[in-house]
């Protein structure tokens, strides 16, 4: 990852950390089971923003600027994708949190599928 990564992520972690103390001071008689639901709720949204960053900071997210090894191919047909513009999807996370990624589409300009790269 790079500097403003780890600088956004220490920054949501510091977050987490007082939402997390400002709750406990407002339940002081939470049970365990209410405790971890609150924790779970505030470190989703870090698990969400590092789990962004680490899949737009993936060769999949612009295949174009990949090694000549890790060109796109059609999974249908294995010839070489076109690049076909930007795309976003937006996706939700197993903590139920929204992340948008960004990503170079390709499309097939054999069998004509198109695709927006895992990864």
């Amino acid at each position: 990852m790079d500097r403003k990564s780890d600088a956004e992520w220490r920054e949501v972690s510091e977050e987490v950390i007082a939402g997390m103390t400002e709750w406990r001071l407002q339940h002081p008689k939470a049970n365990l089971r209410e405790i971890e639901a609150a924790l779970d709720e505030r470190l989703a949204r870090l698990r969400a923003k590092m789990l962004r960053d680490a899949a737009m900071r993936s060769t999949a997210a612009d295949w174009r600027a990949a090694g000549a090894d890790e060109t796109a191919t059609c999974p249908q047909c294995g010839r070489m994708l076109q690049a076909w513009g930007e795309q976003s999807r937006s996706l939700q996370t197993e903590g139920g949190q929204e992340i948008v990624l960004t990503r170079q589409y390709g499309v097939c300009p054999g069998c004509g599928e198109s695709f927006f790269p895992p990864g």
